[in-house]
C-alpha cells in the first residue's frame, strides 16, 4: 500500500505519518494479494478535535472510514476498527456469492473476484435487518427546494428528482451542518 497523507489545519509529523502507516497498513494481511492501491489519508482539526478519514479504493469496492476524537491518535486507532469492521462485512457478502446453492454447484460471480482473505466471521454479527420499506412519487425539484424539504421533515437524507438534470438525486446533511448532494454519473 502506498499512503498520501495530508493534513488541514495540523502539521503532519514524521511520528503521525509513522503511526498512520503503522496501524492502516495492518489491514493489507486481510488481501490474499498486496493490492498495489494509493490509501488517501486525511487529517484536520476543527474546534479541538483531531478529524481523519480513510479511502482505500480496492477492485470493485471502496472502503472509506472517518472518526472524530479529540485526541488524533486515538482516532486513528478507531477508524482502523471501523475500517476493519467494513472489510469484514464485504467479505461476508462476497461469502454469500460463493455459497453452495440447492443443485450442489457453488454459485459465483465470475465478474467479482474473492480479495479478502479474513479469519471466519459470524454472520449473525452483521446481518442486515430491513425493517420497513417506504415508496413515494419523486417530485422533480432542485436542490435547493429539496434541502428545505428535507430541513422541514427533519431527515438527514432527502432523495428527489433533479429538474435540472432528471435524474434520482439524494442531499444530506453532512456532520459539520452543511449539505451534499449526490448524483448519478
Amino acid at each position: 500500500m502506498k499512503f498520501n497523507i495530508r493534513g488541514e489545519n495540523i502539521q503532519v509529523t514524521a511520528a503521525l505519518r509513522e503511526y498512520v502507516e503503522k496501524k492502516v497498513g495492518r489491514l493489507e494481511k486481510y488481501f490474499e494479494t498486496p493490492q498495489p492501491t494509493e490509501v488517501q489519508v486525511t487529517m484536520h482539526v476543527h474546534r479541538g478535535e483531531g478529524t481523519i478519514e480513510v479511502t482505500i479504493p480496492l477492485s470493485g469496492v471502496i472502503i472509506r472510514a472517518e472518526e472524530t476524537h479529540e485526541d488524533m491518535y486515538a482516532a486513528i486507532d478507531l477508524v482502523v476498527e471501523k475500517l476493519e469492521r467494513q472489510i469484514r462485512k464485504h467479505k461476508t457478502k462476497l461469502m454469500r456469492k460463493l455459497r453452495v446453492d440447492s443443485t450442489g454447484r457453488i454459485a459465483q460471480r465470475e465478474s467479482q473476484p474473492v480479495a479478502v482473505m479474513i479469519p471466519d466471521v459470524d454472520e449473525e454479527d452483521i446481518d442486515i435487518d430491513i425493517v420497513r420499506t417506504k415508496r413515494f412519487d419523486l417530485k422533480p425539484m432542485d436542490a435547493q427546494e429539496a434541502v428545505m424539504q428535507m430541513d422541514m421533515l427533519g431527515h438527514s437524507f432527502f432523495v428527489f428528482q433533479n429538474s435540472d438534470t432528471n435524474d434520482v438525486s439524494v442531499v444530506y446533511r453532512r456532520n459539520d451542518g452543511r449539505y451534499g448532494l449526490i448524483e448519478p454519473k
